[in-house]
C-alpha cells in the first residue's frame, strides 16, 4: 500500500490535499443510504402515453377544423353556382332556393314568406364568405 494512499472509506481530494466529504453533493459515509438508480421505464411509458394523447387531441382538432373548412367551401361553391340578379350586400342574410328544374337561386325573400323549396339561409360576412345560418 502506498504511503499517502487513504482507505476507500475516507474522502480525500488528492489534488487539493484536503478532506472534502462535507462539500460533496452526495452521501460519503459508509453508513449513508445506498444510492440507487431509478428505472426510466415508468417515466418513458408515462411520457409516451402523454405525447400520444396530445398528438391525438391535436389531430382531432385539426380534423374538425378541416371538416368545418370543407363544409364552408361547399356552401360557398353551392351559392356561387346559384343564380342571383343583384350583387349581395355584406352583412345581409340571403336564402337559397331550388327550382323544379334543379337550378338554384339566391333571394332576399325569407322561406316563411314564399312557397319555394329552400336549401338554407346564408349570411355574407365581411370576408365575402357565406356562412350557413
Amino acid at each position: 500500500m502506498a504511503k499517502d494512499k487513504k482507505p476507500d472509506s475516507v474522502v480525500f481530494n488528492t489534488e487539493t490535499q484536503k478532506y472534502d466529504a462535507s462539500i460533496k453533493t452526495y452521501a460519503t459515509s459508509v453508513g449513508a443510504p445506498v444510492i440507487t438508480t431509478t428505472s426510466a421505464i415508468a417515466w418513458k411509458n408515462r411520457s409516451i402515453n402523454k405525447i400520444n394523447h396530445k398528438v391525438e387531441a391535436k389531430y382531432l382538432e385539426l380534423k374538425a377544423e378541416y371538416n368545418k373548412m370543407i363544409e364552408e367551401f361547399e356552401y360557398n361553391k353551392l351559392i356561387f353556382k346559384a343564380e342571383f340578379s343583384s350583387e349581395p350586400i355584406i352583412g345581409e342574410i340571403y336564402h337559397l332556393y331550388i327550382k323544379e328544374n334543379e337550378e338554384t337561386f339566391l333571394s332576399i325573400i325569407a322561406p316563411d314568406e314564399c312557397t319555394f323549396n329552400t336549401l338554407g339561409s346564408y349570411y355574407l360576412n365581411a370576408d365575402q364568405i357565406w356562412q350557413k345560418i
